[in-house]
């Protein structure tokens, strides 16, 4: 690999168009530089600069270089900050906003990890629906957001994405607890949970029993995740979730998870940042820590 100061005589030199300006600006004497740029034009075995009168100019093989140079200079400065920022990690806070069931499953998951690692980084979780979750990163008032169905933004960046399904959430011991998928159908005979009709997931599921024709009152309704989850595993009542609202419920052997067949639409499960926006590293980190918790959370199960 060419010598780091070397690469920034090669990019002052294309910029200034002289080495004497190249030299200024560097504080370093003409003749070292040019010194420098002909050994390496002989290694190479054709010029990098067509020297005119008026200044230097790259040739086609200096281009081809140039190219590599500023490209290897600027993963250079990148490396560097993220060395700082390791060392500033020491503290600070993430900030993530996200839906209830998230935030109980994934993202403590990941939270929980990413504190092991980093414990001096404070991290903020705060649960909201998906137009607050939106605004809140456009606002920068949260470094990332993780929901269902995050409508696109040109402020936003997706870090990851996913289609995911809702399905039948049951105790391990409920009769439908081996089907796999499970007709709609059989569900209205047991206690249904539903989600109340402020949640984005009450109309998902109001909406596949109208289209299904089946008649149903609920047993339950709740706008907590939490709720949910603890009315399932305690009964014969059906919740209606995502893999990854109940993924350490999964991994616990407190719930299981079946699709439903012929029902619920793909729902899109994203995270995202603020587009072009300086992200600190403890942040990039957590979003690494958090698509791997999402990850896993669909691993297939035996």
């Amino acid at each position: 690999m060419l010598h780091s100061r070397l690469l920034q005589y090669i990019d002052e030199v294309a910029r200034l168009g002289s080495i004497r300006a190249a030299g200024a600006k560097l504080h370093v004497a003409p003749s070292a530089i040019n010194r420098q740029i002909l050994l390496l034009e002989a290694e190479l075995g054709q010029p990098l600069f067509d020297r005119l009168p008026r200044g230097m100019r790259p040739t086609p093989a200096g281009e081809a270089l140039l190219a590599h140079v500023r490209r290897t200079l600027q993963q250079y400065r990148e490396t560097v900050a993220d060395i700082r920022d390791l060392h500033a990690l020491g503290s600070g806070e993430v900030v993530i906003a996200t839906m209830t069931g998230l935030a109980s499953s994934v993202v403590a998951t990941a939270a929980a990890a990413f504190r092991t690692r980093h414990p001096r980084v404070r991290i903020s979780i705060r649960t909201m629906t998906t137009q607050d979750i939106l605004r809140a990163v456009e606002a920068s008032e949260a470094d990332l957001g993780l929901g269902f169905n995050v409508p696109p933004s040109a402020h936003l960046e997706v870090c990851w994405q996913m289609n995911t399904r809702l399905g039948v959430v049951v105790a391990p011991h409920h009769p439908l607890a081996g089907a796999d998928p499970i007709p709609l159908a059989q569900c209205p005979p047991y206690p249904l949970i539903f989600a109340d009709r402020s949640m984005v997931i009450h109309g998902i599921v109001a909406e596949a029993f109208a289209k299904a024709g089946l008649d149903i009152e609920p047993a339950f309704h709740t706008n907590s995740i939490e709720t949910m989850k603890r009315l399932a595993a305690s009964g014969d009542a059906i919740a209606f979730l995502s893999e990854f609202d109940i993924a350490e419920e999964i991994r616990d052997g407190r719930l299981v998870f079946r699709p439903v067949r012929d029902a619920f639409s793909n729902n899109v499960v994203s995270l995202v940042r603020r587009e072009k926006h300086g992200h600190g590293l403890a942040s990039l980190l957590l979003a690494e820590d958090i698509v791997s918790a999402l990850t896993h959370a669909q691993a297939p199960r035996p």
